[in-house]
């Protein structure tokens, strides 16, 4: 009979030890985003094939990372029946894996407007300083990820929701110019920046539906309005 007590809890340290891989890897991902975006958005900007050629080469890897963390979850998952926080934990770890391979993607294709248009620009004169902000707004926020995966502060979280709203205004502001009558560009730099400025939008969004869902794994309540 004074087994069952040590087995359980044996198998109770087999848990941890798996939820904190999970972490890792959720950990690793967000870095991963990070290192993209840096690249992506100095190539774009800078007209920088060699760093295009780098983000490209890693975001080429975010899919194949995802999968095999979607895959220790769901093992996870059918090894152990957890419950409560425990299944809120897991759960959450699906959904912010699926935020970080798209950000992975959205910076990739980024990297990869660059790399079309070299030696070239993808970016008018009138835009440059836009596209600079937008991308180290991103990148700012694509650390503050990492740091909140690595220590899940719902305070934090929260304090991130609300950060990207200057990206949000840097993307109106590039349609506005855009669709201005001032605007006598061509229609390859017309879609390139329309795209690479959604791009730059979407993965400051992700970042916020990482922070709405730390929150909801940290309280258990979950929030559309986050």
């Amino acid at each position: 009979m004074a087994e069952q007590p040590d087995r359980g809890h044996r198998m109770r340290e087999v848990f941890q030890t798996q939820l904190q891989e999970v972490q890792v890897r959720l950990v690793e991902m967000a870095e991963d985003t990070v290192r993209i975006m840096e690249k992506a958005t100095k190539a774009f900007t800078e007209s920088n094939v060699q760093l295009a050629d780098e983000a490209i080469a890693i975001a080429d890897q975010t899919g194949n990372k995802a999968l095999a963390l979607d895959e220790l979850v769901i093992r996870i998952l059918a090894k152990q029946s957890p419950v409560a926080r425990d299944l809120r934990i897991l759960v959450s770890a699906l959904r912010i894996s699926a935020s970080l391979e798209r950000m992975g993607a959205l910076s990739g294709h980024i990297a990869a407007i660059a790399r079309y248009r070299f030696p070239g620009s993808a970016i008018p004169a009138a835009l440059h300083s836009t596209f600079v902000e937008m991308g180290s707004l991103d990148v700012e926020l694509g650390r503050k990820c990492v740091q909140l995966l690595r220590n899940t502060d719902v305070d934090f979280a929260r304090e991130i929701q609300a950060e990207d709203a200057r990206v949000d205004e840097l993307h109106r502001h590039v349609f506005d110019v855009v669709l201005s009558d001032d605007w006598n560009e061509n229609a390859m730099f017309t879609v390139d920046v329309t795209l690479a400025s959604r791009y730059h939008e979407r993965f400051a969004d992700h970042v916020v539906d990482i922070s709405a869902k730390v929150s909801y794994l940290t309280t258990g309540e979950w929030n559309e309005q986050e």
